[in-house]
């Protein structure tokens, strides 16, 4: 049996990049349009990416704002293609990306449980079966019934990693959410993680903190301009994270 949860071998991507507002106009008010050489078209925000992730392991993915964190995230759950290299990987895979995404904001809490387990391919029956633990984990049974538009940033974040988290992943990807909410209920979300991850699930972690990094992580993962500068051993994530403070 492969022990590999999830491998990342060789990944390339690229962005196009976006015309600055204010140049754009110029160039509509005075009909002088610049062209753009090929190579100033795209950024590489992923630059040969190589990793290896083992069943039951608990991985952080840190880096300065715009290393490419949460576009590694979103290639490995799928959502984008590479454009060189190729990701593996083994089981269900589901992805809490940021707070509150992926809910639809005009339906109610209870209406987006069921909305999102459907999507993730439960049927009626199943979800029914789930809702009430869900609902219970998330600590806002009081406001289940409200349209999310109307919750706070830590109840989507509360609902959100309920929501995930109970869903019978394999594979878990949370996207800069751990660090939301009050004390308990972060105690409450590792305290699932464990549960998860003794179940054999993989966990990956996109955040910048040093106490998941110390507490929960078994190998740390530094992105810098869309490329791994560390070796995925604590004492160089260590010395990473010092770095980007300074």
């Amino acid at each position: 049996m492969n022990d590999n949860a999830i491998l990342v071998q060789d990944v390339v991507l690229d962005y196009p990049r976006k015309k600055k507002v204010a140049g754009f106009l110029r160039e509509i008010l005075t009909g002088r349009f610049k062209k753009t050489p090929a190579k100033d078209r795209w950024f590489r925000a992923l630059n040969g990416i190589n990793i290896e992730i083992k069943r039951g392991e608990v991985i952080e993915i840190m880096g300065p704002n715009g290393s490419g964190k949460s576009t590694l995230l979103r290639v490995i759950a799928g959502i984008y293609a590479p454009d060189e290299g190729a990701v593996e990987v083994e089981g269900r895979i589901t992805l809490l990306a940021g707070i509150g995404t992926g809910f639809n904001q005009d339906l109610t809490g209870r209406e987006n449980i069921k909305l999102t387990g459907s999507i993730y391919g439960f049927d009626s029956k199943s979800i029914a079966e789930m809702e009430e633990g869900i609902i219970d984990f998330s600590g806002i049974r009081d406001f289940i019934d409200d349209p999310i538009r109307t919750y706070s940033a830590g109840m989507r974040a509360r609902l959100g990693f309920a929501i995930i988290s109970n869903l019978e992943p394999d594979i878990l990807l949370l996207d800069e959410v751990m660090s939301v909410g009050d004390h308990e209920f972060r105690k409450k979300s590792r305290a699932r993680i464990d549960e998860l991850v003794q179940g054999d699930a993989t966990v990956v972690i996109v955040s910048h903190s040093k106490s998941i990094m110390k507490s929960m992580c078994d190998k740390v993962y530094g992105l810098q301009d869309g490329e791994i500068v560390t070796d995925g051993e604590l004492e160089s994530a260590f010395e990473f994270y010092e770095s980007e403070k300074e």
